[in-house]
């Protein structure tokens, strides 16, 4: 059996991974370190710190946000 593919912001981390070179635990620990912050403030914060992509910069903070609501 094949395993169900990955969708939502969480797609876009094994390419975040590898085109940054830090695993996503350590993203998301900065994107944490950072708040409280919007959501915008945090992407630009991974765009004008980090060099990231808007995409995977939004990919992380919506992830991490979504994960801390829960």
């Amino acid at each position: 059996m094949t395993e169900p593919a990955v969708k939502g912001p969480a797609s876009y981390f094994p390419s975040i991974e590898k085109t940054y070179g830090k695993p996503i635990a350590e993203w998301k620990a900065l994107v944490r370190a950072a708040l409280p912050a919007k959501h915008m403030e945090l992407v630009a914060m991974l765009k004008n710190e980090h060099g990231m992509g808007h995409g995977h910069a939004n990919a992380i903070v919506a992830h991490t946000l979504a994960e801390d609501s829960q």
